[in-house]
């Protein structure tokens, strides 16, 4: 079913908005029928798991890395990753970094806020994210661009808590965006397979759904 149900919530979405396949867990041969459907952008959690996967399929694939990210590991993804989501702290930019420039790459990547009421949940919080970005960035980590914001909202039905929740990245990234211009700061990746048709209200112009496209999880 994975054809089709990429095809259907291809069908359903804005053509500004980007979807990120989450290919975690799943086996080659699912993201295989993706690909062969037109999808090219897969996400990942586990950056050893992802470097695996991209060794074994076609090298034209977008992967995204989108779990939490652990400074050790960067350096198995640095060579080909396309976009680092989980940017929860500064140490993290620093890394990323570092990794980028020993393979004479500019990595882009998002900052993650942590806009959920869960402690699990990584990010800046909005006043460290607003100090982050008040910085030079790309004096002081030449190596890594920073396009945009990411958030996990909290996983609930609310659906006011949610809205509250996106709402609320929605405007740091206009407030955000205005501050170092539309060019190259224009990702809002906020949505999951429960609630990004909320998210895409909010502004989101990027998603990230696994099990409306592959199934439950393995």
């Amino acid at each position: 079913m994975i054809t089709e149900n990429l095809q259907a919530l291809l069908k359903s979405l804005p053509q500004e908005v980007q979807l990120i396949a989450v290919s975690k867990t799943k086996p080659v041969e699912a993201i295989k029928e993706a690909y062969q459907t037109g999808q090219r952008h897969f996400g990942e959690n586990k950056i050893q798991e992802m470097a695996e996967k991209y060794e074994a399929l076609p090298k034209d694939i977008f992967w995204h890395m989108i779990g939490h990210v652990q400074d050790n590991k960067i350096k198995y993804m640095a060579p080909f990753v396309s976009l680092v989501h989980g940017m929860d702290k500064e140490k993290r930019l620093k890394a990323l970094n570092k990794e980028a420039a020993k393979c004479e790459r500019v990595i882009d990547c998002l900052v993650q806020i942590h806009i959920a009421e869960e402690d699990s949940k990584f990010g800046f919080d909005y006043d460290e994210a607003k100090s982050l970005f008040q910085k030079d960035l790309k004096q002081v980590y030449p190596n890594i661009k920073v396009r945009g914001l990411m958030g996990m909202a909290t996983f609930t039905e609310n659906n006011e808590q949610l809205l509250r929740e996106f709402s609320g990245l929605a405007n740091f990234y206009k407030e955000t965006q205005a501050l170092l211009g539309k060019e190259e700061f224009n990702i809002l990746s906020m949505g999951m397979s429960g609630d990004y048709p909320l998210a895409i209200e909010q502004g989101s112009n990027m998603i990230r759904v696994g099990t409306k496209i592959f199934g439950g999880r393995n």
